[in-house]
């Protein structure tokens, strides 16, 4: 499994060690429990001169999903990933829902009140919350790998660096514009705007080309992907006439066809704002691009996830990476609770107001906890996970199997407070096993 982040006493960040090691640590009373995600543990000792190994804290971001992933450049081994899944949609909805009650208020009142949103300036690079979420949730997580383990350098993927012309300003003609990486930036665009299937059958899971819609011999280039046998048996057709008995499918292609990539337009709004921030941190940031990406995966037979693509962003990807024992954290963003003070029904009706209080009982919602009720109650057993509080008493807690209701708070022991994220073990990779010549 990944490594262990160790702090000593004065909370210095440490090498990471093996989980083995780890936990006879523990069990020997020389270190405890610092965090649980991720995992840390803390010296009951002060180390005089520590010396760290320096590690690269490589970065992903995604519309919906980002991936984290800290490397050793030296050894070629990635010491801990992390997916991290942003909450932007939501974020989305509750602006929606806040904005349709404000409208649905000013016409129920019988004394005119005027809108204020003309009234307002916004700054030079400001964002909506939802995309600044996004942001906000990834300079989070850089902030707290940099406080457990030694980061001397970020690498993000953002944007193609010409490589080719600052290593050879007088390349020109085919061997320029077909490069190492040629292909690969359009295909991966391909590929995120049509959910890696065909556009023609909807296959999935085998090995996609790609296809104009309308032929580019008749002078037209819009990609698609298509599998080999679609692609064969259209050629040179109309998409129309290929289509023909197919026409609900016809029109979701020439409709896709048209519209913008909207989470590669989300990622393309704040990459810069992130890139920005991130070196507002200090370190060194090294950047390249979705292109590069791909055709390191590709390269090292890796499979695609957000982690390993973010294992491999830019070019001082080692040319071995020891990927197998790792299991990455799946990290989900929830937020610490809202801000709304009138609940709505699912019509858009007011119907409550929220309370002032947030704790009750010494919980609130998003601890984690253990709870153990006795059989005399309906919802007895061992239950362990997210707590939603009640001002009765009877909490809800979301367990990994469910929700269980009316546990009484009596019964709850507190296991980790609220830090506005959800955490879950995600899956171990499983390392291609090298082929003899």
């Amino acid at each position: 499994m990944s490594n262990v982040f160790v702090v000593d006493t004065l909370k210095q960040p440490l090498t990471p060690v093996h989980p083995g090691r780890a936990r006879r640590l523990l069990t020997t009373g020389k270190a405890a429990v610092y965090r649980t995600a991720p995992f840390t543990i803390i010296l009951k000792r002060e180390v005089e001169h520590p010396a760290p190994a320096p590690l690269r804290l490589k970065i992903d971001p995604g519309a919906r999903t980002t991936g984290l992933a800290l490397v050793d450049d030296a050894g070629g081994e990635v010491v801990w990933a992390a997916e991290l899944t942003h909450r932007g949609a939501s974020i989305k909805k509750a602006l929606d829902t806040r904005r349709t009650v404000r409208w649905g208020r000013r016409s129920r009142k019988t004394r005119y009140c005027a809108p204020r949103f003309a009234n307002r300036r916004r700054r030079a690079g400001w964002l909506p919350p939802s995309l600044l979420s996004r942001v906000e949730n990834i300079l989070t997580w850089v902030e707290r790998v940099s406080g457990i383990a030694h980061v001397s350098a970020l690498s993000q993927e953002l944007v193609r660096f010409d490589v080719q012309k600052l290593e050879r300003p007088d390349i020109s003609g085919i061997e320029y514009q077909q490069g190492t990486l040629f292909g690969y930036e359009v295909r991966e665009y391909c590929l995120e705007k049509w959910g890696r299937t065909c556009a023609y059958c909807g296959a999935t899971g085998i090995p996609l080309q790609l296809e104009h819609i309308i032929a580019r011999a008749k002078g037209v280039s819009n990609l698609t992907l298509a599998c080999e046998a679609c692609n064969c048996k259209k050629g040179t057709q109309d998409v129309r006439a290929f289509l023909a008995q197919n026409p609900e499918r016809l029109k979701r292609i020439l409709r896709q066809a048209k519209t913008p990539l909207k989470e590669a337009a989300a990622v393309n709004v704040t990459r810069w704002e992130l890139f920005e921030r991130l070196k507002a941190t200090g370190l060194p940031v090294e950047t390249g691009s979705g292109g590069l990406t791909k055709y390191n995966r590709t390269t090292r037979a890796l499979p695609k996830t957000h982690w390993l693509d973010a294992a491999v962003v830019g070019a001082s990807t080692p040319e071995r990476l020891r990927t197998g024992d790792v299991v990455p954290l799946l990290v989900r963003a929830t937020g610490r609770g809202h801000r709304r003070l009138c609940n709505v029904n699912a019509l858009g009706f007011p119907v409550s107001h929220r309370k002032r209080r947030k704790r009750y009982f010494g919980y609130q919602t998003g601890d984690l906890v253990r709870a153990v009720v006795p059989e005399r109650f309906a919802c007895h057993g061992t239950h362990v996970g997210r707590v939603a509080v009640k001002a009765s008493g009877y909490f809800t807690i979301t367990t990994a199997h469910g929700k269980v209701t009316d546990v009484p708070h009596r019964f709850c022991r507190l296991i980790g407070r609220s830090t506005g994220y959800a955490y879950q073990a995600g899956t171990r990779h499983a390392a291609p096993i090298p082929t003899s010549p």
